[in-house]
């Protein structure tokens, strides 16, 4: 299986920005994993809490995935340019920031936009 183990590039991805940081970082899902690998191994989690886990995760990742969509979204509005986000996305090429933006421009033009979508599909 491949496994994309690449860090972003540019500025340290587990320190907060200006007070503003996520709710969750890589080291705290590294932390995270290890302790519950531990469970595991120690039998303390059966198959079933894992699917559940597993389900978790699951939306728990597409829910990281809308908020660096917005993020890029809105770094774009506030003057960030496709170089500056490129090294964030592990390349040093611009082409993957660019790319992500264009399938996003598909359905959205802004981060406000952006923003409503999710309401709108969470029915909030």
């Amino acid at each position: 299986m491949d496994v994309d183990d690449t860090q972003p590039a540019g500025p340290d991805a587990d320190s907060p920005v200006s007070g503003t940081a996520p709710p969750v970082t890589a080291a705290d899902m590294l932390a995270w994993l290890e302790e519950t690998a531990r469970a595991v191994r120690a039998g303390e989690l059966a198959a079933e809490e894992l699917v559940a886990l597993l389900g978790q995760l699951r939306q728990a990742a597409t829910a990281c995935a809308n908020a660096s969509d917005w993020t890029l979204l809105a770094a774009r509005e506030e003057g960030a340019s496709l170089r500056q986000l490129a090294p964030v996305f592990g390349k040093g090429y611009v082409r993957a920031p660019a790319a992500r933006l264009e399938k996003l421009h598909r359905e959205v033009l802004s981060s406000e936009q952006f923003l409503e979508l999710l309401r709108q599909r969470s029915g909030v």
